[in-house]
């Protein structure tokens, strides 16, 4: 199992210059893991790319729900303690540090695209290049 923020969970949906990692990502371990949060900012996501006309609406719901499968049964609540813990120590947004915390708790990395959060937390977490490469 890994815990995968939500920009590689939309690189594994939408074709980006990260798509073919995200899919080695899940050849590798494909038990993913993400906080509850991950479906909103997926949304987020999918809704700004329909708004730009880079993703039409029925699309923007497919993958939301093949993504919603994909991860379903391994979402949690993080504790908000450790999350603003994590995210007064590090500068980081409370939204990353929620998967930071999850990752931690189980005991597994955080696959990310972002590299500051990479940098912040270089003991949880995982670029994505470097996780499949």
């Amino acid at each position: 199992m890994i815990v995968v923020d939500t920009s590689v969970v939309a690189a594994l949906y939408v074709q980006t210059p990260q798509t073919k990692r995200a899919e080695q990502a899940l050849q590798r371990d494909p038990d993913w893991a993400a906080p509850l949060l991950w479906r909103s900012e997926l949304r987020n996501v999918l809704a700004t790319l329909g708004r730009t006309g880079r993703l039409d609406l029925p699309d923007a719901i497919d993958i939301a729900k093949a993504a919603e499968e994909l991860i379903a049964g391994r979402e949690f609540a993080v504790p908000s303690s450790a999350v603003l813990s994590a995210a007064v120590r590090s500068g980081c947004t409370a939204y990353d540090c929620e998967f930071v915390v999850l990752a931690a708790d189980l005991g597994v990395p955080l696959v990310s695209l972002d590299r500051r959060l990479v940098k912040a937390f270089p003991d949880v977490s995982i670029a994505l290049g470097d996780y499949v490469d």
